[in-house]
């Protein structure tokens, strides 16, 4: 996500689709946003967690093979994603038998606003020697509703449903979170696609510094994911952990959750900004 820039006037808001949905598909790699989709930065823009969503669900479909599933996917933002109208544009990196690097690339406004990476990796079976070593959080279902993310503005935050425990504090703790908005309109997406479309969230979740214009800002250069099994269900759970360094460098690091337990883990490298007039 990108930071507006001081002193630089915000293009005007782009015709967006109108719909219950994040997405509209325009046929050959080519989609258009809705509001649900819009970003909390800057009202022009989108938000990375759908745009994940959307790119995990291009790199699952192309050149789509059943004995392969994606193990880690990297995201690289260039810049703003421009709402509105834009373009994904997919190929094969390297090829292989049990190993594919496949990449998608998002143009926006005429330039590239994103850039992932996905390797899909044959699945075997290896239950006999399976194991995780990272705690299960209490099931959404006992934790009460949590309204602290509508601080941020923008539509997609809108169109959360989040839950938290009452344990937490800047910097650490946890949340579930689910969207009755599709990703797309009129198309099924898998369960990976629809959950990372949320993975993003996690910088939001536990801040250590009130977000706000007079506040600094913590905008994420990239998203990486890497998934020891693919994830089922309509939640998704982030146990955050988040520190901001001396140097205007800071990491968001969660562990990834469905209703089953954990599935993964996400990390995002920050860019931290004083607030405007400061030093």
């Amino acid at each position: 996500m990108a930071e507006p820039t001081p002193g630089v006037e915000a293009p005007p808001t782009p015709e967006l689709a109108e719909g219950t949905f994040r997405y509209r598909a325009l046929g050959e790699g080519r989609y258009v946003s809705t509001v649900h989709a819009q970003g909390a930065w800057n009202p022009h823009e989108q938000h990375m967690a759908p745009v994940t969503g959307l790119l995990v669900h291009e790199l699952e479909q192309f050149r789509r093979r059943d004995d392969l599933r994606l193990a880690r996917v990297s995201f690289d933002i260039h810049g703003i994603i421009h709402a509105g109208e834009f373009q994904v544009r997919t190929r094969m990196i390297r090829p292989g038998r049990t190993i594919e690097l496949v990449e998608a690339e998002l143009v926006a406004g005429g330039r590239t606003a994103v850039v992932a990476r996905g390797w899909r990796m044959l699945t075997t079976d290896s239950r006999a020697v399976a194991g995780v070593e990272d705690e299960p959080l209490d099931p959404p279902e006992a934790l009460e509703p949590f309204a602290g993310l509508q601080v941020w503005p923008g539509g997609f935050i809108r169109s959360l449903e989040i839950r938290t425990p009452t344990r937490r504090r800047p910097g650490r703790g946890a949340a579930w979170l689910r969207s009755e908005i599709p990703l797309l309109e009129d198309a099924e997406v898998s369960q990976l696609a629809r959950l990372a479309s949320l993975a993003d969230t996690a910088n939001g979740i536990v801040p250590r510094v009130e977000p706000g214009p007079e506040s600094w800002a913590y905008p994420n250069l990239d998203l990486q994911l890497h998934l020891h099994r693919a994830p089922a269900g309509e939640w998704l759970g982030v146990d955050v952990r988040q520190t901001f360094g001396s140097d205007g460098i800071g990491l968001t690091s969660t562990v990834l959750h469905d209703e089953h337990g954990p599935f993964g883990r996400c990390e995002q490298i920050l860019t931290l900004r004083a607030p405007r007039g400061t030093a």
